[in-house]
């Protein structure tokens, strides 16, 4: 009983880290320029590859990887849980979900002894209230926070079954193999909410029928409310809360009637697959790099190469053609500052998770060290226990 309880608490406590940007130090990645790269890692099902290339002032993009810290008790099983936040209007969102979503996943985890759609579901509510709290605590000395948001792509692997949950447009593929062809084909796992897809606008439309302008076409781009295009997020309070809509927020992100109820939703879409043998990897990506790669693209290119440095391939393809459609080189690219480069593409995040069949199978059983790559830095954790920020303290932060 005492060697379950010692491990479980090892399992939920680490030593804090305010690793937001991939300029760490931190010697588990290398960088290159604007790119950040781990080329290969060991999660307790297989391997993984993670990259990320830096377009705006400030990285608002932000994503980690955990693994081998989702145990229940001391048989397990041993998961590894994977996030990807999509930042827009700053980088303040990404960020807190960097530091708090997976803390919420784990404690509901353990509350309930199981992995399920409904832990999943309360970690994203408590993330989206915690947030909350951090706003209305700042917003008289900064109101414009307010008006920042996140996408927010998870992944869980636990026990052989993989969950993912999605608000906004970032995107989980899976490489699923053919054994009659050998081909590796590509299977969107994410639902998007982006408003450019015709279903999202019908669903906006369908829970606001009083609002004509709740999507508007501006500038040859569908926009929920003019303003932004996704229609589910963390953050945004703004388009969800009336006392966040009025000055001193900037008269830009103001509606002209009062906001009556919420116009964006932080509830995920969230699907489980039973992973099979002939599974092969899940790509993770902001959508900057579905910007520039179909699905089927990507899976293609990870299938056809080495392992190692799969994520970084991606990234540069998607910088490689977001140059072409400028008509420039990639070389010429890579000179251009950041912030001005995000005239040519968006902040790029990609984690490549393999799936070993062996290893996900045994999984629930065999335990490896406790591994986490948050924002650029990788860290082993320490067998001691270093309390990290509770939900109430995230909240006050």
């Amino acid at each position: 009983m005492l060697s379950g309880l010692m491990n479980f608490l090892r399992a939920c406590f680490r030593p804090r880290s305010d690793q937001y940007s991939h300029t760490s130090l931190d010697t588990g990645g290398r960088q290159d320029g604007l790119l950040w790269y781990k080329d290969t890692g060991q999660h307790v099902n297989g391997e993984f590859s993670m990259a990320v290339v830096q377009a705006n002032n400030l990285l608002e993009d932000q994503s980690q990887l955990e693994s081998g810290c989702l145990s229940l008790n001391e048989l397990g099983p041993y998961g590894t849980f994977v996030g990807v936040y999509d930042g827009h209007g700053g980088p303040e969102t990404s960020r807190f979900i960097n530091e708090h979503l997976f803390q919420h996943l784990k404690r509901f985890t353990s509350e309930q002894q199981t992995m399920s759609v409904d832990v999943i579901r309360k970690a994203y509510q408590a993330t989206e209230e915690g947030f909350l709290s951090l706003v209305t605590k700042q917003w008289p000395m900064k109101p414009q926070i307010a008006a920042v948001g996140s996408c927010c792509l998870v992944g869980v692997i636990c026990g052989g079954t993989l969950y993912v949950a999605n608000l906004g447009d970032s995107r989980a593929v899976l490489g699923r193999a053919v054994k009659a062809t050998g081909e590796v084909l590509a299977i969107q796992l994410s639902a998007e909410h982006n408003v450019c897809i015709e279903s999202v606008r019908q669903e906006l439309q369908s829970l606001h029928p009083d609002d004509s302008q709740i999507v508007v076409l501006k500038h040859n781009v569908w926009r929920v409310k003019g303003l932004i295009q996704v229609s589910r997020s963390i953050g945004d309070v703004y388009l969800k809360k009336a006392e966040f809509n009025r000055e001193p927020l900037y008269s830009k992100f103001r509606l002209r009637e009062p906001l009556k109820r919420p116009i964006l939703s932080a509830d995920p879409s969230i699907s489980v697959h039973q992973l099979q043998p002939h599974d092969q990897f899940v790509i993770f990506a902001s959508d900057g790099l579905w910007e520039h790669l179909s699905n089927q693209e990507a899976v293609d290119i990870v299938q056809n190469h080495p392992r190692s440095g799969s994520a970084r391939r991606l990234v540069k393809t998607a910088l490689k053609e977001a140059a072409n459609k400028r008509e420039m080189r990639y070389s010429d690219l890579k000179k251009i500052d950041r912030g001005v480069r995000r005239h040519f593409h968006d902040d790029i995040t990609v984690i490549v998770v393999f799936l070993d069949s062996n290893l996900v199978s045994r999984a629930s059983s065999v335990k490896g060290p406790d591994l986490s790559v948050k924002g650029g830095g990788v860290n082993f954790r320490p067998n001691i226990l270093a309390p990290c920020a509770t939900p109430t303290e995230a909240g006050s932060t």
